[in-house]
């Protein structure tokens, strides 16, 4: 497993240069130039897709100034939720793509991945606050269930800021 920082939003389009405006959806894509991984956002209007040799790309929203500032819910919310996620195989990607936040917020540490006795991938991951190891399947959503998970961990883990 690779280890790289991605550099937050230039908060401007890579094509056009336009700057982009609160609100605005936009999306990331991260690209290998030799031992660097590089990020380039675009704007809607600019985006043709990932290049082939893209090593992942997401689509985004550009905050609004004047919209209220989310919160996470507490690491201890968002570790209950993993775990009842566990045995619910329907929601497998959804755990999965939980793991991938908690592993970005350091609730969570990336060990190592592996195979299962089946020969799909998981990640081994561990948690410092009750040392415990977990292993989740490396389950990719596709389109339209891309924008459920994100629904539903939206509701479920974001808060208004007080």
């Amino acid at each position: 497993m690779v280890d790289f920082e991605v550099q937050r939003s230039s908060r401007k389009c890579a094509a056009t240069e336009r700057e982009f405006r609160g609100g605005e959806f936009f999306f990331s894509v991260l690209v290998s130039d030799g031992s660097d991984v590089i990020r380039h956002d675009y704007c809607e209007e600019a985006w043709e897709g990932p290049p082939e040799d893209s090593l992942g790309w997401w689509r985004s929203q550009m905050p609004d100034e004047t919209s209220k500032k989310a919160n996470w819910a507490p690491n201890d919310v968002m570790m209950h939720y993993f775990e009842s996620l566990k045995d619910q195989h329907e929601k497998q990607d959804l755990r999965y793509v939980l793991t991938l936040l908690m592993i970005r917020r350091r609730i969570l540490k990336l060990e190592d991945s592996e195979q299962d006795e089946e020969g799909r991938d998981q990640l081994v991951v561990f948690c410092p606050r009750n040392e415990s190891e977990y292993k989740v399947p490396v389950v990719d959503p596709d389109g339209p269930r891309i924008k459920a998970i994100q629904d539903e961990l939206g509701q479920l883990l974001f808060r208004d800021a007080a």
